[in-house]
């Protein structure tokens, strides 16, 4: 299979119904489960990916990995809309997502300096890391569904 039909199939099989899923998931559990879970499962399923070798059980888990690692990011404007008070919503907003952008930009070099010394399932590892550090993180944040917006 070239990377153009593992990218396509990632995207259509994991990526899209990653994100719209997520919205179901914050209705019906809210939004911190939701986010919880999603990085929880993510945190899970990379280091498998990084241990798998056959080719269909790296594809069933990248389409996995597509649906929970990357289905979470539909949660920043659900949560962050809500936490902020409207007086400060759209610089807060602002402020927040592009400042995870800005430091998300060091990710492919600290990932390709770590694949580099040390292997890319390290690098796997350590996003797997993350994924559940930032669910730990997320366990302090309020609860947002149903309340009510200023």
């Amino acid at each position: 299979m070239n990377t153009t039909t593992l990218l396509v199939v990632l995207n259509l099989c994991g990526m899209f119904p990653g994100y719209a899923g997520f919205g179901w998931v914050a209705d019906r559990f809210g939004r911190r489960r939701g986010f919880i879970l999603y990085t929880f499962i993510a945190a899970i399923l990379v280091p498998l990916y990084a241990m798998a070798r056959n080719p269909t059980v790296l594809m069933v888990l990248g389409a996995l990995v597509a649906f929970f690692g990357t289905g979470f990011f539909s949660s920043s404007g659900i949560i962050a809309s809500e936490l902020f008070p409207t007086s400060v919503r759209a610089r807060a907003l602002g402020f927040t997502y592009n400042g995870a952008r800005a430091m998300s930009s060091i990710a492919p070099f600290v990932i390709g300096r770590i694949g580099e010394k040390h292997g890319l399932d390290a690098a796997f590892y350590l996003c797997g890391v993350m994924f559940l550090f930032s669910g730990l993180v997320a366990t302090i944040i309020p609860e947002t569904r149903g309340r009510s917006l200023e």
